[in-house]
């Protein structure tokens, strides 16, 4: 699934355009390195994400196409 949906779907970004954008701002990192939105997430990857002054670092754990409210918290593991 690409880097985009996938933040859409977890929930951790809430529009696509605005996780594209963030991606494209390089904002968005995978296991280190700066990602594109068109990127292939895979669980297990490691990603951070920069929302002004505060990072959010997450593992991926699973990768759905769709995702309800509850379960979408389910698709990762917040980091510290």
């Amino acid at each position: 699934m690409r880097l985009d949906k996938y933040l859409k779907v977890s929930r951790l970004i809430k529009r696509r355009t605005v996780a594209n954008e963030a991606c494209d701002n390089e904002r968005v990192t995978v296991n280190g390195k700066p990602a594109r939105a068109s990127y292939a997430v895979k669980p297990g990857d490691i990603l951070e994400l920069r929302f002004g002054e505060r990072i959010l670092r997450v593992e991926v754990v699973s990768v759905a196409e769709n995702a309800k409210k509850d379960e979408a918290a389910a698709m990762y593991r917040e980091l510290r």
